[in-house]
């Protein structure tokens, strides 16, 4: 069930590694987790207008519908994942 969830977080690190080159690998992780924990704890809010975007198939994707505090866990996998993955990317080209 979470599997999923640190998928997610793995692609938002490496999004967000692509986007900000020349940033540190601690920079890109605070970032990708403050956007999963964001995208997660915006699913408390619940107004007419986010719940609409939330119904279409890629609101749902990129929203999520309901709350689940473990998910947290797993975004901090995934994006503890990606840390790893870069970590040695780096180690391997000096």
């Amino acid at each position: 069930k979470y599997g999923g969830d640190a998928l997610w977080a793995l692609l938002m690190f490496l999004g967000f590694r692509c986007v900000l080159i020349r940033a540190s690998v601690l920079r890109v992780t605070f970032f990708s987790l403050a956007f999963c924990f964001a995208v997660e704890f915006s699913q408390i809010y619940h107004a007419p207008w986010i719940d609409a975007i939330r119904s279409t198939r890629l609101g749902a994707l990129a929203l999520g519908a309901t709350f689940n505090a473990p998910d947290l866990i797993a975004y901090a996998f995934g994006v503890a994942l990606g840390v790893v993955i870069e970590s040695t990317r780096l180690r391997r080209s000096e």
